[in-house]
Order: C-alpha cells, then structure tokens, then sequence
C-alpha cells in the first residue's frame, strides 16, 4: 500500500490538488455515481424573440419548442472535441436535452460537458434540476466522440433525467420534483455555462460543429418531444424556435445552428470567434 511505503505524508502528497474555482459548492466527497459540479448551467439568458421563428441568446444556442405540460424530451449527440490550443483562460461547451428554461424559471436538463481548462481538454455527463446545483456524474465517463442519448421526463409530480453513453454501455438516472416547474418548453442546446467573477456568461469552448439526432448519431427517435397537443420530432410542434448564442463581453465566441433536416429532427451548431 502507498501509505505502507511512504507514510501518510507521503500519501497525501500524491493525492491530486483540486484548484480553485468559482462554484464554491463544488465537492470531491463524491458518492460512487456523482458530485456537485464547478459550474451550472440554467435559463435562456438575454433572449430576444425575432418573433419568425428565430431568437438570440448570450448563452444558448439550438433549438425550443413551446407547449404546455410537456412529459419528455429526448434527445442524441455526438461528444464534440474541444480545440483548446491557444486558449486564454478555461472555456465550456455543453450539449444538453431539457424541459423549462426558454419562457420559466427552472430547468430539467441532462447532458455533456466539452470543457479547456487552460490547454487540457476534459469531458463529463451531467444533470441538473436547476436551481439546484448540477452535479458530474462520475459512473458515466465520456470522451470525444461518444454517442450520447439523454431523456428528460415527468411523471407523477417527479421529473427523470436519464443519460447513456451508447459507446459504451454506461448510463444514469436521477429522479427530482423541481417547484414552480412550468413544463411550457422542451430544448435542444448547445451552451455557454455560467458563471464569471461578475456573474456573466463563460467563454464558449471552440467545439467546431456538433450534430444533434438522427443524422449525427443514427440514434432513432430522438430529437422529440411530448406535450399536451404534440408528441414527435422537433419540426412536428407549430412554432420551433431556432436560437443563436451570440456575443457578450465575457463571452465573445457565438454558435449558430442549422436548419432542421428533412425528417424534422437533426442539426448541426458551428463555433466561431
């Protein structure tokens, strides 16, 4: 054993050192499966409805679609690889599936983290019911690459995130009741987490283009959604809302996204400083 050979000094200088950072609830005392994360994630910030189908955002960018008391939203990705090289300062992109958050105040979300700490790379699952603190799943490992499915549903007052890493077999489930939760939207995203020193909205990690549904993960079914009048792909509901992340002062880089393709539930969502 180390602490055999080296003694407990010895032992505990081997153990990682864990920096600073700015969520100060985050924690290593992980369970087997979690741990509070160094960011969260939330709310459509900054939103400005264009009123023809298109919105702008400073932290999001994908796609919403409006209803009332949506029951499930799933959806699939590709994990999309961070380009860290020449970054100044650690910068985040996450790909998610939710309900709330376009038009309420909380979140029911599930998703991947592509993140550059500095110039070093790093990915993680997730879950949030927001505002509560979103936490790293652990028992889930994703790399670059990885086809990942995630659904989010609502059943008997309790919302459910599921995640699986269809690459590797992995998966995770985590069941909530989120107060005040509207279900008025379901969400497709590809975000700007939050938060700086001041508040604002992290720079956008350069992810290059990320695909989300049948087209990028030949993952069938996803990319849907179901509420009290609708249940299908994105393009069957009356009114998609297609979002653009574009630039804040703490968040220059901007993500634009695609139309959708002809089945109604793929997109793609491109980078760019």
């Amino acid at each position: 054993m180390i602490v055999a050979r080296f003694g407990m000094l010895g032992a505990l200088a081997l153990m990682p050192v864990i920096a600073q950072v700015s969520n100060p609830s985050f924690s290593e005392d992980a369970t087997a499966t979690e741990r509070i994360a160094r960011r969260q994630l939330g709310p459509i910030r900054d939103k400005v409805d264009h009123l023809d189908g298109t919105s702008d955002s400073t932290n999001w960018s994908g796609y919403a679609v409006l209803g009332t008391s949506f029951t499930s939203a799933k959806a699939s990705w590709t994990v999309p690889a961070a380009v860290c090289t020449g970054v100044s300062g650690d910068q985040y992109a996450a790909s998610w599936v939710g309900i709330d958050g376009y038009s309420s105040s909380t979140v029911e979300q599930t998703g991947t983290l592509t993140e550059c700490v500095g110039t070093r790379p790093s990915y993680y699952a997730w879950y949030e019911f927001y505002p509560k603190p979103m936490y790293e799943i652990t028992s889930v490992p994703v790399s670059p690459g990885n086809v990942i499915t995630a659904t989010v549903t609502y059943s008997g007052s309790e919302f459910t995130v599921t995640i699986a890493n269809e690459s590797t077999g992995k998966s995770y489930s985590k069941s909530s009741r989120v107060s005040g939760a509207a279900r008025s939207s379901a969400e497709w995203i590809l975000e700007a987490p939050c938060c700086t020193s001041g508040g604002g909205i992290l720079p956008l990690a350069d992810f290059g283009t990320s695909g989300f549904g049948l087209d990028y993960t030949s993952q069938a079914g996803t990319n849907y959604a179901t509420d009290s009048s609708t249940s299908g792909a994105i393009a069957k509901f009356a009114s998609p809302v297609q979002i653009t992340k574009i630039a804040s002062s703490s968040s220059p880089q901007t993500s634009t996204c695609s139309i959708l393709s002809s089945d109604g539930t793929s997109f793609s969502c491109t980078w760019a400083k």
